[in-house]
């Protein structure tokens, strides 16, 4: 699996192929879809119009809520397939730690068996939830956890977690959804300067590699996306790692998973 990837979240389903085909002719062949994300079609579109051979790339998707349940989840990964007009998907995930996820997980395992997923995992899933599926599991560890991860919200504590129980992390959102002037922070802008002019995003993701974080980037920029995968000419040090680490502050910019109102929330969508 590539440690950097390509994130299609929020890009509007009319816009979704030419992004892919952008992405993949820049570098990228880690892309990151969601049947929530409401682009599974498109991407499929660019992977088949694409001239990589489909052995090069690395396609995720997640399972949302509502086809939660063994029955449900596997009709609704089978609808995906179809969708992305692939014979495999290297990665399915567990969108959200809510309703009968259980269910969903060993249609998944079954699925993992029958070689129509390549490798399992969740998304959102804090450590006491990853723990819960680790240790009360089915058959198989999850394989990946994919949580938001920036220098806002580092995630330390729940990337030893899952070290702890041999789940590898993933970050979506690094660039804090380019909240809180993100690429306008003065740390981040400084470090970058030092490491010969590289933009915050570069340091951002540099960061996560540096902590073998696997990393989702996105952008509809084709000169951002070329921009953003040019991180593999410099290396942070340890002052660098530990100024950003003073940048933690531990709060999430999207959704806290473990409020009473954010399931009620997630359960208003559906």
């Amino acid at each position: 699996m590539p440690i950097l990837g390509f994130g299609t979240y929020q890009i509007p389903p009319e816009e979704t192929k030419q992004a892919i085909l952008d992405a993949i002719d820049v570098g990228y062949r880690l892309i990151d879809t969601a049947q929530f994300y409401n682009n599974e079609l498109e991407v499929g579109k660019a992977i088949e119009e694409s001239n990589v051979e489909r052995e090069e790339l690395f396609i995720t998707t997640k399972v949302w809520i509502s086809n939660y349940g063994y029955e449900e989840c596997l009709d609704s990964v089978n609808d995906s397939l179809e969708k992305l007009g692939l014979d495999y998907i290297d990665l399915v995930l567990i969108h959200q730690p809510f309703s009968d996820y259980y269910g969903a997980y060993r249609a998944l395992e079954d699925l993992y068996d029958a070689g129509f997923i390549k490798a399992i995992g969740v998304s959102n899933f804090y450590p006491d939830r990853l723990t819960d599926i680790c240790l009360f599991k089915r058959r198989i560890i999850p394989q990946i956890n994919q949580v938001e991860v920036n220098p806002f919200n580092a995630q330390y504590l729940a990337q030893a977690n899952m070290e702890n129980n041999g789940v590898q992390m993933q970050a979506y959102s690094p660039f804090c959804q380019g909240k809180r002037d993100i690429f306008k922070n003065e740390t981040l802008i400084k470090i970058g300067d030092k490491n010969g002019g590289k933009t915050p995003a570069q340091v951002i993701l540099r960061w996560l590699v540096e902590r073998s974080i696997i990393a989702l980037a996105k952008t509809t920029d084709k000169d951002r996306m070329s921009e953003n995968i040019d991180i593999f000419d410099f290396a942070l040090d340890e002052e660098d790692m530990l100024e950003i680490m003073n940048l933690n502050e531990g709060g999430t910019s999207s959704f806290n998973h473990q409020n009473p109102e954010t399931v009620e929330r997630f359960y208003e969508i559906l």
